[in-house]
């Protein structure tokens, strides 16, 4: 078995903000699972399910600086939308955008709970 990634949890402070800006940035669908606050995401379609993804309040609260956590990069088809949409629900662009030769070009964000994502437009779309 390949050592592919299987899923991502985005551990936040406002599940109910958390959840609108990764709705509206990316057009993910949330499914309440588990105890209260804690969802399912899906990240694709029937036809391109992408993984497995988690959503859920952070049981300590976020402190001091540099990353926490896994850095995760979002695969999307328009980058200049994807920025245009991060700015206006909320979150913050930390980098770029910015080319890299033969991969594609890319830009980092915070979201609304301070988690530090990336999304890329790739050259030629992963896993072909």
């Amino acid at each position: 078995m390949p050592n592919n990634l299987a899923s991502f949890a985005i551990h936040v402070d406002d599940v109910d903000r958390a959840r609108s800006f990764y709705q509206e940035v990316f057009d993910w669908k949330f499914e309440p699972w588990g105890p209260p606050g804690f969802y399912l995401i899906h990240t694709g379609d029937e036809v391109s399910p992408g993984i497995q993804g988690l959503m859920h309040a952070r049981q300590e609260p976020l402190t001091g600086t540099g990353m926490k956590g896994a850095e995760i990069t979002i695969a999307v088809d328009d980058l200049d939308a994807v920025r245009a949409r991060v700015e206006r629900s909320g979150g913050t662009i930390t980098y770029g955008p910015g080319a890299i030769p033969t991969v594609g070009t890319l830009i980092r964000f915070l979201d609304t709970e301070g988690n530090d994502c990336g999304a890329m437009q790739y050259d030629v779309p992963p896993h072909t």
